[in-house]
């Protein structure tokens, strides 16, 4: 097999769970072939450069082999070589991720919903705030 599917290589390569979402993903332009948006159905071969957006992540891989099959995660990553660039901004993202939490999350962060004392004073609140 010297081509097959972009969206049947991703599955295969553990990138998406299922190959409707690959297929989803390479249609919204999320995957990049050579620097190029493609089709689901385009052939890629082995030493073809990808760019994978998934979520936050960026993964930037040459295609190493191919399979028709999805198989361990072991032996998905032997179908593709990770470009150590993109290694690094990924630790880097990680890290600044850690760093910078979003302040909306933090301060809701553990609260759930309200107790009953919380619920009384607040159907209290709001019964009085709309008689006056």
């Amino acid at each position: 097999m010297e081509s097959m599917r972009i969206d049947k290589w991703l599955w295969a390569a553990r990138f998406f769970k299922t190959r409707s979402i690959a297929q989803d993903e390479v249609s919204l332009g999320r995957v990049l072939i050579g620097g190029v948006r493609a089709k689901p159905s385009r052939e890629i071969r082995p030493g073809d450069r990808l760019e994978i957006h998934r979520g936050q992540e960026v993964f930037t891989v040459y295609v190493e082999a191919l399979s028709n099959q999805r198989g361990p995660a072991a032996q998905a990553q032997t179908l593709y070589r990770e470009t150590q660039e993109s290694v690094e901004a990924r630790a880097r993202a990680r890290e600044m991720q850690k760093l910078a939490a979003e302040p909306a999350l933090a301060v809701d962060r553990g609260r759930g919903r309200p107790t009953k004392k919380e619920g009384r004073e607040l159907r209290r609140f709001k019964s009085s705030f709309w008689e006056s």
